[in-house]
């Protein structure tokens, strides 16, 4: 496949794909944590898991940019080494926060897995190529990166052409993680304005948005695979299977 041809990625909507892996919190799942990507394995569903960076320049399996919520530590995840980070227990389990090397490796391949690399939108990419270098190096498993970040896109896009890349997005951006950017920007985004940079491979859209103009596009027009997220209901999973190939779900088995 050369640089400029859009790989096949069947294989990524092919089943259903788990939010954070198959966490259940009440059972002792936590989110993102070893024993969810095995619990979705086990289900026969795909594994979307999120990336922090650590203080040394380590890509951790963690979805907040602070330990409060989900560990018994607080403040900010990129205050600690990496080696810091995989000593701390997640809530509700018995498992602490892994590397992405670490939990690419006990998943082997056995399933797809969508990595969302966290921003700020600050133009920090160095969480972004250590990212790519480990999932470089793993070329043969099926795996690709998403971002919420045009610019993360872009640079992965960059820095290895062949490796698939998706961006996420919705319609409104209204969220507090959001309060800093511009109407201008926000617009941009949530029309994929920056199309022409990132060049995604796979679009991922939040479901109360669809359908809508801009995946609905780049679904039958360009024929760009659509996920949405997150599913949590029989509505969302109805409107999911009329207007995306595949759903990211949490909170029931599909």
């Amino acid at each position: 496949m050369g640089s400029g041809s859009r790989p096949d990625l069947a294989w990524l909507v092919a089943r259903p794909i788990a939010h954070r892996g198959l966490h259940d919190l009440a059972g002792g799942v936590p989110e993102n944590s070893l024993a969810a990507a095995e619990a979705a394995i086990a289900g026969g569903f795909g594994i979307e898991c999120d990336v922090q960076l650590s203080a040394d320049g380590e890509a951790m399996v963690f979805h907040d940019f602070v330990l409060d919520r989900l560990t018994a530590e607080t403040g900010a995840v990129a205050s600690r080494t990496a080696q810091a980070l995989a000593g701390i227990a997640l809530k509700g389990g018995s498992g602490r926060i892994p590397k992405l090397a670490q939990f690419l490796d006990a998943i082997g391949g056995r399933t797809p897995v969508i990595v969302e690399i966290k921003s700020r939108f600050d133009g920090d990419l160095a969480l972004t190529r250590r990212t790519v270098e480990i999932l470089s190096a793993r070329r043969a498993q099926p795996i690709v990166i998403k971002s919420f970040d045009p610019e993360i896109v872009a640079a992965t896009r960059s820095l290895a052409p062949e490796l698939p890349r998706g961006i996420v997005a919705m319609n409104d951006y209204a969220y507090g993680d959001y309060d800093h950017l511009d109407a201008a920007r926000k617009h941009a985004l949530a029309n994929l304005l920056h199309f022409e940079e990132s060049q995604p491979h796979f679009i991922s859209w939040k479901v109360a948005d669809l359908p809508c103009a801009a995946p609905y596009l780049c679904r039958n027009a360009l024929g760009l695979p659509l996920m949405t997220w997150t599913v949590r209901t029989s509505e969302d999973r109805d409107k999911a299977s009329r207007h995306a190939d595949q759903m990211v779900f949490e909170g029931f088995t599909p």
